[in-house]
């Protein structure tokens, strides 16, 4: 069975950082693009970042530019998002998805997803 586990949310100040993880098992993605995404209450699930199998492509969300960091570990079957000079309204349940057909920035092409971890914002 194929799973993808995100660890690593929780609360900080405005300002703050915090790392993200997302470990697959059940199957191996290092032939396909992880992405994260992203819902806040009463909002639809958006994009945040996506990565290419080899980490040599790579794009985020204009809200996340320049402070969001997406990565793949050496094995491929692993994610991270490092998250720098975090805002209120960056305060969601942050998802884990892999195998993208289609568009990466499409939440539909996503085939497999985590079950998400909280990220609260304080200001």
């Amino acid at each position: 069975q194929v799973q993808l586990a995100e660890s690593g949310g929780g609360w900080v100040q405005s300002g703050g950082s915090l790392r993200l993880s997302c470990a697959a098992s059940g199957r191996t993605f290092s032939s396909d693009t992880m992405a994260w995404f992203r819902q806040a209450p009463g909002k639809e699930r958006e994009f945040v970042a996506a990565i290419s199998w080899s980490g040599s492509t790579i794009y985020y969300a204009d809200s996340v530019k320049g402070r969001f960091t997406i990565s793949r570990g050496n094995a491929k079957n692993t994610e991270y998002l490092q998250m720098n000079s975090l805002k209120p309204e960056d305060t969601a349940i942050y998802y884990c998805a892999a195998e993208a057909v289609g568009n990466w920035d499409n939440v539909r092409a996503y085939k497999f997803w985590g079950q998400g971890t909280q990220v609260t914002v304080s200001s």
